[in-house]
């Protein structure tokens, strides 16, 4: 068993932040959104794939329809399995290699490519869209494309092109978004290392042939050491899948528990430098975040079909329900949604392709925004299908009704918000690079260690930043009633992001002055910051990419117009709501209540109910006391019936 590691959290911090891109070599559009400035220039005209790009894609695309049109997605529902001849069937059309360079076998198509197909895939199931996105985005081929050396690339990515299925193994036990705790071990021993650990919600890891390991690395004979990472052979001595575990959703998931003992790996296996495993897993998740928004777009797609069908069919009181204001309302804002959905997808997966700006902003805005808007709309969804919504897709079949899995797709979406970060973990790490500049400006100001004499120093420089930089956010295009009047009926919409982001600018520097080293604790107000940023980021997508296709002559370009109009008056709607959450809510109550509640002040709260620990099977009940969460993982496997063989 692992040694737990216990790490402070200034510790915890530190490693954070050296896993952490630090340079902006690149412009990035959103961060400069967050500093009240409106760049236009970065995703105007909005980008596109180029004729060439685009007949690839189509032709690629046209080949994986068909093949999809064969599969069905109820069979995975059912046995909560993706069929082996599916897993064939993707292998045979290049999915593994999509975007793996055809130098070493892929496709080398671009990311918009990826997205696309992703959304197509997970029309058939999520299931799949899991599959292929863990193997592409954070499997062994992204690291290796990023960090990996010659050699390792002609070594490994011939085999993940042709259907070698990958998986990546961070999460632990009791180690999910502070790595800085990562127990797992790679000893060096002559030759390469020895790994030992136990490796938690393994996707892809029941089924995978190669997996990316994160391991730490002594630090002891001088060596940098640090959490690494390394391509490992899944049938290697010592690596066993304990479980395949089993969720609410995603029921075709091949997802599970392993253990590392004493498995040997080369020292050729290692990807990049000791020491640098999060910064490839966070550099990776750049633009590996966009499969998240892929899958929620094409969910909204299919939302917005069944709720225009069903409302239009679906007679109420002598209307279709769709012409009765409450469900009008929803279907508004789905259809609205959906188009500013398409666009951060798409121009946040050009700009990847583009490479012209820095996207770890704007990859973690899409991913946090959709993952949060997909789930609503399909809320909405449920509650227009109403008792239709609820029942299964099997119930409503064996009824003789129209099986349409609406249960399923809540079910199904709700993992998009834990995912590859959390929405509550995304905005936290949104939140730190939307600041950069001002910890940069502030120096030791923003040091809870450093001392008088230092934070003095410190509020002189600061003082001077701010001199030049604070009567920028006072006025400026936004105010101009002819701004962005080229944009007709949408050049409202961007006065208002105009205005919003320097607004949006101003009360983060209020919130320094306020608050300084103590603001990275104040998590309402931050989260509330880049929620903001994320309304804009969406209303900037949306109003360029619909005056895009207006300008191309787009045969629905007065419909794109009018649903980019509608989203911005919504997302107005809701930026301004956020802007007054930031100062007047109820954090300090909540922070209060909570720590009550933790302590046990309002357990009476509790009576009247079963305990759910109580007489439950032995997978929850029995938790020893002072017992670690992988401890208790590791005593009941292979107690439990349900264990895979």
């Amino acid at each position: 068993m692992a040694e737990h590691v216990k790490v402070t959290e200034e510790e915890a911090r530190e490693v954070a932040e050296e896993s952490r891109e630090s340079g902006w070599d690149k412009p990035s559009f959103a961060k400069e959104l967050f500093l009240g400035r409106f760049p236009l220039d970065l995703i105007h005209p909005f980008p596109r794939p180029g004729a060439e790009e685009e007949a690839r894609i189509e032709e690629f695309l046209g080949r994986l329809r068909s093949f999809l049109e064969t599969c069905d997605g109820s069979v995975i529902e059912r046995d909560a399995r993706i069929p082996d001849e599916y897993v064939t069937g993707l292998a045979e059309l290049g999915c593994f290699g999509l975007k793996i360079p055809e130098d070493y076998g892929g496709l080398g198509l671009s990311q918009v490519a990826y997205n696309r197909a992703l959304m197509l895939v997970s029309g058939v199931h999520p299931s799949l869209g899991a599959l292929l996105s863990a193997h592409q985005s954070i499997g062994v081929p992204e690291p290796l494309k990023l960090a990996g050396t010659e050699e390792q690339k002609k070594r490994f990515l011939p085999r993940c092109a042709a259907g070698a299925i990958t998986a990546f193994l961070l999460t632990e036990p009791d180690v999910g978004s502070d790595p800085a705790r990562l127990a797992s071990t790679a000893t060096p021993v002559d030759g390469g290392y020895e790994l030992d650990g136990v490796k938690l919600w393994t996707t892809n890891g029941v089924i995978a042939d190669l997996l990316v390991v994160m391991a730490r690395v002594p630090k002891d004979d001088g060596r940098r050491g640090g959490i690494s990472a390394f391509v490992v052979e899944a049938d290697s001595p010592g690596i066993t899948v304990e479980r395949r575990n089993e969720f609410m959703g995603l029921r075709g998931i091949e997802n599970g528990v392993t253990r590392l003992h004493r498995v040997r790996v080369p020292a050729e296996n290692l990807v990049g430098k000791e020491g640098d495993g999060l910064k490839i897993a966070l550099t990776t998740l750049n633009a590996g975040r966009l499969a998240i928004p892929a899958m929620a777009a094409g969910a909204a797609k299919w939302s917005l079909k069944i709720a225009r069908e069903w409302s239009a069919e679906r007679v109420q009181w002598g209307r279709p329900v769709g012409e009765h204001g409450a469900v009008a309302t929803k279907i508004g804002f789905i259809a609205a949604t959906c188009y500013a959905l398409d666009s951060v997808l798409e121009l946040s997966a050009q700009m990847a392709d583009e490479g012209r700006n820095d996207i770890r902003i704007e990859a973690a805005l899409a991913k946090l925004w959709s993952s949060e808007m997909a789930c609503v709309i399909a809320d909405d969804l449920l509650q227009i299908r109403g008792g239709r919504g609820y029942e299964t897709a099997a119930s409503l079949a064996a009824r003789g009704e129209r099986a349409v899995p609406v249960e399923q797709q809540v079910r199904d979406l709700r993992i998009n918000r834990i995912f590859e970060g959390s929405s509550e973990i995304m905005r936290l790490l949104i939140a730190r690079e939307a600041v950069d500049t001002h910890l940069q400006a502030a120096g030791d100001l923003a040091d809870p260690k450093a001392g008088l004499r230092d934070k003095a120093v410190a509020a002189a420089g600061a003082s001077r930043f701010y001199a030049k930089w604070f009567p920028q956010l006072l006025v400026g295009t936004g105010h101009a009633p002819l701004a962005y009047r080229e944009f007709g009926a949408l050049a409202p919409h961007l006065r208002f992001v105009e205005r919003a982001s320097r607004k949006l600018a101003r009360n983060t520097f209020y919130g320094m002055a306020r608050w300084q080293a103590a603001m990275e604790q104040k998590q309402g107000f931050l989260g509330r910051v880049v929620d903001i940023g994320a309304e804009l980021f969406a209303m900037s997508a949306s109003c360029v990419r619909a005056h895009a296709q207006l300008q191309a002559g787009a045969p629905d370009a007065a419909a794109a117009e009018q649903l980019a109009a509608a989203f911005c008056e919504q997302a107005a709607l809701r930026v301004d709501a956020l802007f007054d959450k930031l100062w007047t809510n109820t954090d300090r109550t909540d922070d209060r209540l909570s720590r009550d509640v933790m302590a046990g002040r309002y357990t009476w709260l509790e009576a009247g109910i079963l305990d759910p620990s109580e007489g439950t099977g032995p997978w929850i009940a029995h938790w020893e006391p002072g017992e670690s969460s992988e401890e208790n993982l590791l005593r009941h496997i292979g107690t439990d019936k349900r264990v895979a063989s």
